[in-house]
């Protein structure tokens, strides 16, 4: 008995056709590789949010968006908490986006501070 190469069920050493599954065994059959994983590939994840934590993608757009100084107290919020699950799930990506959504929100944060700081001083 050995196991048919095309479904696995057993059948007898010296079968020309499965029983089961009705192939031909005097052919190989034809295996095909495994399909590579798309989020292993470094230049498809710069690309393609593939793997990424989604924590970190939320703080990359909000450190984008920190320039404009609203988002970015909770760009920083948001990036501590990418850079926790990043630290918590070691198999994400998206650390260098929650970096840069840490840092400009922390530049944006400041550039309220200051905005609001002198906004203040005028008004009073």
């Amino acid at each position: 008995m050995k196991p048919c190469p095309f479904c696995a069920e057993m059948i007898d050493a010296q079968s020309v056709r499965c029983r089961y599954c009705q192939s031909d065994l005097t052919t190989n059959p034809v295996v095909s590789p495994p399909s590579p994983n798309i989020g292993d590939d470094a230049g498809m994840r710069m690309l393609l949010p593939v793997g990424r934590s989604l924590w970190a993608i939320a703080a990359g757009y909000l450190g984008l968006f920190s320039i404009i100084c609203i988002p970015a107290p909770l760009a920083v919020i948001i990036s501590g908490v990418a850079i926790y699950d990043l630290k918590k799930h070691p198999e994400k990506h998206g650390m260098g986006r929650a970096i840069f959504g840490l840092v400009m929100g922390g530049l944006g944060s400041i550039g309220l501070l200051v905005g609001l700081v002198a906004w203040a001083s005028n008004a009073g």
